[in-house]
């Protein structure tokens, strides 16, 4: 993948002070617009080297103020109604408002129901559903899952396929597979009208491998990983010991993604790219705004400019 970002054209103003004190080695510290260009060079250089960035569920799956959903979706798919719905009541982020704190940990710590209720404040809709139908049904757990509304639900077991997904991904860095490369056993995509086509898969054999390679190489084609459902749509070879482990570690088996509670919401298996591409790429320093970086550019539907904004800025999820 080549990057077209020409260096040369990101301006970089230098400004020149005078100064009683001399310079002395280790003091002087990088103008903050050359630290700018510097990371900006880092980066494209990764990306030059990585061929793309690993292609990662962002935060929004998970939750920044409170990354739960996964755990949740978890619960869910196993069947333990009852302890998705605690979690999701009484689960304390540090970075929620006090008052929502103070409801949950209340509740966490006795049980009550009707006083809880009178603790949580009215934004906290979904939650407040929940507990007046325990206190109106009491042990009626999936009576309690179902008053929320259906892509909430939908949110959860998804953000749980999604995190095993990244586990998957990680898991191959881990190894010293290529993201951008094939090896014999994967499972791979083309492209389609510019858009990756998950539903045609091909598996690299010995046969196929350099022209599968070649294609990727050009942009026309990803090496894939498991987005794991009720469907068995393992690789082989070592990328699917790598998923198999996975579901292994986390305990999980691929029936309990048709939700017999709620079969409407099966989850199903997909393919994903393991990397994804930034096209249209620019980065811009304007002078007018000192420390400041713009940059744009376009991603594949279902990329998270966030998974790509990390790879950029190496900073807390809550910075962007």
């Amino acid at each position: 993948m080549k990057i077209d970002v020409p260096l040369e054209e990101v301006e970089i103003g230098m400004e020149v002070y005078a100064t009683s004190t001399p310079p002395l080695l280790g003091r002087l510290k990088p103008h903050p617009r050359e630290r700018i260009k510097r990371i900006v060079e880092d980066f494209l250089e990764e990306m030059e080297r990585l061929g793309g960035f690993p292609n990662f569920f962002g935060v929004q799956r998970f939750g920044a103020i409170r990354p739960i959903t996964h755990i949740v979706g978890k619960k869910i798919i196993e069947g333990r109604m009852e302890e998705a719905i605690f979690i999701y009541l009484t689960k304390v982020f540090a970075h929620e408002p006090q008052v929502d704190r103070r409801a949950r940990e209340f509740l966490e710590e006795s049980s009550d129901l009707k006083e809880a209720l009178k603790l949580f404040p009215r934004h906290l809709t979904f939650e407040r559903a929940m507990i007046q139908h325990l206190i109106s049904n009491p042990g009626d757990y999936l009576g309690a899952l179902k008053v929320l509304p259906e892509n909430l639900f939908k949110l959860f077991t998804h953000a749980y396929q999604s995190y095993l997904f990244n586990r998957i991904v990680s898991a191959r860095i881990k190894e010293g597979l290529p993201l951008v490369e094939a090896v014999v056993g994967d499972i791979v995509i083309p492209l389609k009208e510019g858009i990756p086509h998950r539903e045609r898969r091909v598996e690299v054999t010995e046969q196929n491998l350099s022209t599968v390679n070649r294609r990727i190489k050009e942009g026309k084609a990803f090496v894939t990983a498991l987005l794991p459902g009720s469907e068995p749509l393992f690789a082989s070879g070592m990328m699917g010991e790598i998923e198999r482990r996975v579901l292994e570690e986390e305990g999980v088996d691929l029936s309990l993604f048709n939700l017999p509670e709620f079969p409407r919401f099966r989850v199903r298996s997909l393919r994903r790219e393991l990397h994804s591409i930034p096209m249209d790429l620019s980065f811009e320093l304007p002078p007018e705004e000192e420390g400041t970086l713009r940059t744009s550019f376009h991603l594949f539907r279902g990329t998270y400019a966030t998974s790509f904004l990390r790879e950029l800025m190496k900073a807390p999820i809550l910075n962007y």
